[in-house]
């Protein structure tokens, strides 16, 4: 399911990241990554704030339906 979905305090592992190469490649340097852990902390209008490798990152609605949990 995408990360839009994930209930608030939830810790969840990315399974897959999607999108194309540049897409892949931006979410990747924030931390997005197979097997990384992420916690959403807060979501509004499926714009949503994660913590993920001990920093907090928003992540649009569009970026955050590309990475799978």
């Amino acid at each position: 399911m995408p990360l839009t979905m994930a209930n608030i305090g939830e810790t969840n592992t990315i399974k897959r990241v999607g999108g194309n190469e540049e897409t892949r490649r931006f979410l990747a340097n924030l931390g997005f990554v197979v097997d990384a852990e992420v916690t959403v902390l807060s979501a509004i209008g499926g714009n949503v704030i994660v913590n993920i490798k001990d920093s907090r990152v928003a992540v649009n609605a569009d970026m955050a339906r590309h990475i799978m949990i």
